[in-house]
């Protein structure tokens, strides 16, 4: 999970039939923002603004500190990093305000920890403003203690964020730079009194207490889906493919380079990825755009009726030929023609086509005249066609005239970055087409998503939600709607089935396996997240690598 998936009508629960508003576990209240500037004021004119002061800097800490115990429960992050990065989205989602550059380093070891953020919009300026007047010192007392309790609890340590510059005192924007107390030395002492953080620690450990008795109760009452607004206008015009990782970015960064010329294009990549939607992604971003693109599943039908589609065929030609008919080569005229599952063709359509790709023209079934297309070709196949060729069942010559640019689609595995904005894409077709008034996905949800294999990839996701919207009976997709077998394995597949009679050598590869995929086939991270060396996981992977070779 990245901090900039966070989306905020998925992480709150109203239930408006029980007048409550929760996140996850946590109760939440809505404010108007002057209600707290007035509480503000009447705490600066009652107490005198130094007792003001700790009380908002300590209220904002156990906000703070309570926001990220949350998103860890909730969540299973990316990096420490982004985890962080998330208290700023969040505290940004909740409107205190918008962290608009921000600088960090040295989150993980013990090294010094130096941190930037920089605010606008900040709601205690507004506020202090408003009801106080322009100030001498930083008045983002709130703030500082949140981000200092959000650090505090995502790194185990005491981290303090100390306000320099404010927009109350005349700058351009409120800047509050963040260390560790052993790092700040004597600079932290004018402050520190404002935190007392054991007595804030102490208070939370009590409400955590409080909470787990009061979740008792709130688990017997009654939850009714509030109606939220009517969806926003659907995308218009072609959608383009879900592209946030890394790995889908340089699909589109050459489909987009080879959209400009008329080369043949080969499509790879297992069944299911998307094929077929990076085919009309070149197809809308050529010169050919204004013509039309047609696809055909070259698996899907027999021999004769194959050629026909493609070539078209004569009056009289065969029985039930009863007039002539344009094949897709000239149907596709000034347009592409998609020749899916281009593998399953048979060896005298290979033949066909080869000669229609160099010659670019055709000859309809029963004709004695050649007629001369004029279409870009793409094909695709979740075959390797090389391994086809060399086993004799592809036509070198044509995989070499179809495979001048070569496109692999990655499997959903390998881009778990894209789930989130596909899951929440499909979710908004499907409720439009089922007339259901489905929002969001819950975050236990979204993480059982991202957590999944997705062996059958974007087909696979796809239809999940299309079930989840069909059968769900909330203003959001739970995991009760989520398939059996996805529930079931989606926490963590590599580990398998446990209940049966393991050693600990097998049970510790299977644990470094599962966190190898948690981490995305990241050996750095996996070693750090399971406390050994990279060496140590190198050497181990290296035994799990020959055991599998010398399996049977």
């Amino acid at each position: 999970m990245r901090a900039s998936d966070l989306k905020v009508l998925e992480l709150l629960d109203f239930r408006a039939a029980d007048g409550v508003i929760a996140f996850h576990d946590q109760r939440m209240l809505l404010y108007d923002a002057d209600v707290l500037g007035i509480l503000r004021r009447e705490l600066v004119e009652t107490v005198g603004p130094r007792v003001a002061r700790g009380l908002l800097t300590r209220f904002g800490y156990a906000d703070g500190y309570r926001d990220a115990q949350t998103l860890k429960k909730l969540f299973r992050w990316e990096s420490q990093e982004e985890w962080c990065k998330a208290g700023l989205v969040l505290h940004a989602l909740e409107g205190k305000a918008l962290a608009v550059k921000t600088r960090l380093s040295g989150l993980t070891g013990n090294g010094a920890l130096e941190a930037e953020i920089r605010w606008e919009n900040c709601y205690e300026t507004e506020q202090h403003l408003r009801h106080l007047g322009p100030a001498t010192e930083p008045v983002c007392w709130k703030l500082a203690g949140y981000v200092s309790g959000y650090f505090s609890a995502c790194l185990g340590d005491e981290i303090y964020f100390v306000e320099t510059d404010c927009c109350a005192t005349g700058h351009g924007c409120c800047r509050a730079v963040g260390k560790r107390r052993s790092d700040w030395g004597a600079d932290l002492e004018p402050h520190l009194e404002y935190f007392k953080v054991a007595s804030v620690q102490d208070e939370i450990a009590r409400l955590e207490r409080a909470l787990r008795q009061q979740r008792l109760a709130v688990s017997r009452q009654k939850r009714e889906a509030e109606r939220w607004k009517s969806l926003a206008q659907h995308l218009q015009g072609p959608q383009a493919p879900v592209a946030k990782s890394r790995a889908m970015r340089d699909v589109l960064e050459l489909a987009e380079r080879v959209a400009a010329t008329d080369t043949t294009v080969l499509l790879g990549g297992e069944s299911g990825t998307g094929k077929e939607l990076v085919a009309r992604y070149i197809h809308e971003r050529s010169r050919r755009a204004k013509g039309p693109f047609v696809a055909i599943n070259c698996g899907a039908l027999p021999e004769p009726l194959l050629e026909s589609e493609l070539f078209g065929h004569m009056r009289g030609s065969f029985t039930g030929a009863v007039a002539d008919k344009k094949g897709l080569f000239e149907e596709a005229g000034r347009g592409t023609l998609l020749l899916d599952e281009i593998a399953e063709a048979p060896p005298a359509i290979q033949v066909k086509l080869l000669r229609a790709l160099q010659e670019r023209e055709i000859r309809r079934v029963g004709a004695t005249i050649s007629v001369r297309v004029d279409v870009r070709v793409l094909a695709a196949s979740n075959r390797d066609l090389e391994q086809a060729v060399a086993r004799g069942e592809f036509r070198r010559d044509l995989y070499y005239r179809l495979n001048v640019i070569n496109i692999v689609i990655p499997p959903l595995r390998d881009r778990r970055e894209d789930i989130i904005s596909l899951a929440r894409l499909f979710l908004e077709r499907h409720a439009a087409a089922q007339g259901k008034e489905i929002r969001a996905i819950s975050a236990e949800a979204l993480d059982l998503l991202t957590g999944y294999a997705w062996p059958g990839n974007v087909r696979e996701l796809q239809n999940v939600i299309e079930r989840a919207v069909v059968l769900g009976a909330r203003d959001r997709i739970t995991v009760a709607d989520l398939p059996p077998a996805l529930r079931e394995r989606g926490a963590s597949p590599a580990l398998g089935d446990l209940t049966g009679p393991l050693s600990l050598q097998e049970l510790e590869r299977r644990a470094i396996l599962a966190a190898l995929e948690r981490h995305h086939g990241s050996r750095t991270r996996t070693a750090k997240a399971l406390g050994i060396s990279l060496h140590t996981l190198w050497r181990k992977l290296k035994v799990y690598e020959g055991d599998a070779q010398r399996r049977p």
